[in-house]
Order: structure tokens, then C-alpha cells, then sequence
């Protein structure tokens, strides 16, 4: 059996209707899991996606701009989470509302916990373990500018991926996190189309491009293998080498 078969594994990916969340979703069905697609919006293109490859998905309406909107999404054995649904709010830091804050905070930090721990709570239950995966950011490293609870909510994925590792790893459940640096999504699709932009954004990557949302795809699809058994707490920048820039 390869490192990276998945087959026999359910996986549930939150935000799996577009993008990078869509990649990751079809990378772990070719891998052979059978993934519930989780998302506010309809998943049918990504469950035609993955069934229209011979894989096997099904749907999941999941609002977590209500933290707790998960907690019976377990029912039913999940050895896989991955934690991508998130909301970003821009505003220069001095106008920046409460109600901005409380919105991007209940999704990225509050609901990313509180999936986290309904996944466990279940997989203790029954006895088994698991991997969970978290999306953070290359702002769970950098301050950026005018997204100040973006910024603090995916320093905070990275400061809870840390804990319930330390909590879990001795049960079974290995915790880690994907940092994806710029990716070539619907929503960095006008950052490309700005020429002055993107050949800032271009000439600061070591590796010279746009990431594709397959590379995080495989990312998550190694860090779900037995392959990573043994990585744990880890948040793993797959940015072409921005950050080290």
C-alpha cells in the first residue's frame, strides 16, 4: 500500500465549493478518500468534479458564520478534516467595525476550534484517530495591512493547530496547518489582472509564479497520509519560497 492511499478514509473539507478548497476536496478523492464536501453554498461542481473522475462525494451545507454549525457533522465516522472555510474583511485598522471583527473571528478562529473539537470528541468516542488540517496563511507569520482580524484569526489557526497537537498527538489525532502563500484563485483574480501588482507579487517569488490550488491539494493529501505519521503541530508554508524571501 503507497504512503499516500487514502482509500477507506472519509474526509470533510469545509469551503470545498471553490477553490482552494475545491482543489483540496478532488486531490484526496484521487487519493482514494471519500469526501464530504462542506460548504455555505452548493458543492455540486465539485462533487461532479470528483464522480466524474471515479471518485466517491457527497454534500454538506455547513454555515459557519454560526462557530458551533458543525457539531453534529461527525455522526457518521470522519478520519479527515480539513478546516478551509474562512472570510476576510478589509479596512484601514482606525475604521475598522466590531461587527467586521466578530464576522471574520466566529469563522476563522471560533468555528475552526469548535470543528475541531467535534471531530475529536467523535473520534474519541469511537476509539480511533485521525488528521486534521488546517488552512492559516502567510498572515499567521506577517502582519499585513488593513485586515487586522484576518490577520489575527489566521495567527490564531496557527497558535490552535499548536495546542491540540500538543493535546491530541498522544490519543492519534495529528494537527497541522497549510500556509498557502498567492494562489491563483477566483479571489486573487484581480490582484493578477493589476500588471503593477502582480509583477510585485511575481518578483518577490523565489519559484517565479502563481501557486495552483493543486498544490495545496497534495499538500493536504500528504499531510492526511501515513506518510506524516509523525508531523505534528506543524504549519507548512507552500508559498515558492515567499517567506523566505
Amino acid at each position: 500500500m503507497s504512503l499516500f492511499d487514502l482509500n477507506g478514509k472519509t474526509a470533510l473539507v469545509t469551503g470545498a465549493n471553490t477553490g482552494i478548497g475545491q482543489a483540496i476536496a478532488v486531490s484526496l478523492a484521487q487519493a482514494g478518500a471519500s469526501v464530504i464536501c462542506a460548504g455555505r453554498s452548493s458543492c455540486d461542481e465539485t462533487i461532479a468534479q470528483i464522480e466524474g473522475a471515479g471518485g466517491q462525494a457527497s454534500g454538506l451545507k455547513l454555515d459557519l458564520s454560526d462557530p458551533l454549525a458543525g457539531a453534529g457533522a461527525f455522526d457518521s465516522p470522519v478520519d479527515i478534516l480539513v478546516n478551509n472555510a474562512g472570510i476576510i474583511r478589509r479596512a484601514d485598522s482606525v475604521d475598522f467595525t466590531e461587527e467586521d471583527w466578530d464576522a471574520v473571528m466566529d469563522v476563522n478562529v471560533k468555528a475552526v476550534f469548535f470543528m475541531c473539537q467535534a471531530f475529536a470528541r467523535a473520534a474519541f468516542a469511537r476509539g480511533a484517530g485521525g488528521s486534521i488540517i488546517n488552512i492559516a496563511s502567510m498572515l499567521s507569520f506577517q502582519g499585513g495591512i488593513r485586515v487586522p482580524s484576518y490577520t489575527a484569526s489566521k495567527h490564531g489557526v496557527a497558535g490552535l493547530t499548536k495546542i491540540l497537537a500538543n493535546e491530541w498527538a498522544s490519543r492519534g489525532i495529528t494537527v497541522n496547518a497549510i500556509a498557502p502563500g498567492y494562489i491563483a484563485t477566483n479571489n486573487t483574480e484581480a490582484l493578477r489582472a493589476d500588471a503593477e501588482r502582480n509583477k510585485a507579487i511575481l518578483d518577490r517569488i523565489p519559484a517565479g509564479r502563481w501557486g495552483e490550488p493543486e498544490d495545496i491539494g497534495g499538500t493536504a493529501v500528504f499531510l492526511a497520509s501515513r506518510a506524516a505519521k509523525y508531523i505534528n503541530g506543524a504549519v507548512l508554508n507552500v508559498d515558492g519560497g515567499w517567506l523566505a524571501r
